[in-house]
């Protein structure tokens, strides 16, 4: 199953993203056959002000425990963090979605 997950960055916490960027990256490379899609959530500057990541899961338990190992989680650069199941229904910007 998909998941999307959404996480919202502290307010301030823009250079601990940027120093603990290196470690999320690897993480996600770890967990390349569970991560599907991801990237920076920005604000119209471009600056960073979040997270989303669409996971396949096989429960939500699953995709709660890839969050909370991610290194943004533990560093305490997310405010928020929602996962949630997601339905591809629409689109065709990520062919490997495509149904």
């Amino acid at each position: 199953m998909l998941y999307a997950i959404v996480a919202i960055d502290r307010p301030g916490r823009t250079e601990l993203r940027l120093k603990t960027r290196s470690k999320h990256l690897a993480y996600l490379a770890k967990a390349k056959k569970k991560v599907r899609a991801a990237g920076a959530l920005t604000a119209e500057d471009g600056q960073p002000v979040g997270s989303l990541i669409i996971v396949e899961c096989k429960t939500l338990a699953e995709a709660d425990k890839l969050i909370a190992g991610d290194p943004y989680t533990k560093a305490g650069v997310f405010e928020s963090v929602t996962v949630r199941p997601w339905k591809h229904t629409v689109g065709t910007g990520l062919p490997e979605l495509a149904l």
